[in-house]
């Protein structure tokens, strides 16, 4: 199973993402089902990573330390759209990132966008 099919965040990367009207979903994330910790950070040249911090079940295949690599664009003042690529099972997503004030809805497909999933997140404190 894809991390993105169990959840881990995709995330962000704008090449200058701290203008003011762009979606910014930079920092630390709890999955919804309470069985994810994730930090979105800019990882490279027009990247940004969701990085598994913990993770409560592992019967999936997630790992902590497992990431997704994106490089997303703005695409509405509160959504970013564009890829995700995970390097552990060598699979690219189409993906968008909802970024609301304390919220965070993850949406990504694979197989041309037929088979989607949509993961809630929420702040870590």
């Amino acid at each position: 199973k894809t991390i993105f099919m169990t959840g881990l965040i995709p995330g962000v990367l704008l090449s200058g993402l701290a203008g003011a009207a762009q979606p910014d979903p930079r920092g630390v994330w709890l999955r919804d089902d309470g069985k994810a910790r994730v930090r979105i950070a800019p990882c490279g040249k027009g990247r940004v990573c969701a990085t598994n911090l913990w993770i409560g079940d592992t019967s999936r295949g997630e790992a902590v330390g497992d990431r997704l690599i994106m490089t997303l664009s703005p695409k509405t003042a509160t959504t970013l759209a564009g890829t995700a690529y995970d390097p552990k099972r060598g699979l690219t997503y189409s993906i968008t990132v909802d970024v609301g004030k304390d919220r965070l809805t993850t949406r990504g497909c694979i197989v041309g966008g037929l088979l989607c999933r949509d993961v809630s997140w929420t702040p870590a404190k």
